[in-house]
């Protein structure tokens, strides 16, 4: 079993950055695969960015590429997601998730664990 509780949401003016950081607790963090999902009031939950148990691989949804970045610390049980030059279209709750798996994983539903979210509001 693996909690997950994601915390550095907020609001921010477009162009700004947030730092979204995502604790998990278990010992075992360092065998799953993370992604950063978000979810806009009306669309589906959608892969934001995702990473695989080393952190020696990413993967970026084409909204984010060059904007966010993934990255994890297994000494600390921690996934961030650093977000820079932000969008009003990035507004969203983010949601953390962790998959049984070595891999990045970009299917949601390969994604056994999830955070209750982090709200993320950009204003224009």
């Amino acid at each position: 079993q693996v909690q997950l509780v994601e915390s550095g949401g907020g609001l921010v003016q477009a162009g700004g950055s947030l730092r979204l950081s995502c604790a998990a607790s278990g010992r075992t963090f360092s065998s799953y695969a993370m992604g950063w999902f978000r979810q806009a009031p009306g669309k589906e939950r959608e892969l934001a960015a995702a990473i695989n148990w080393t952190g020696g691989r990413t993967y970026y949804a084409d909204s984010v590429k060059g904007r966010f970045t993934i990255s994890r610390d297994n000494a600390k049980n921690t996934v961030f997601l650093q977000m820079n030059s932000l969008k009003p279209e990035d507004t969203a709750v983010y949601y953390c998730a962790a998959s049984i798996s070595t891999i990045v994983v970009v299917n949601l539903r390969m994604y056994n664990y999830w955070g209750q979210g982090t709200q993320v509001t950009v204003s224009s």
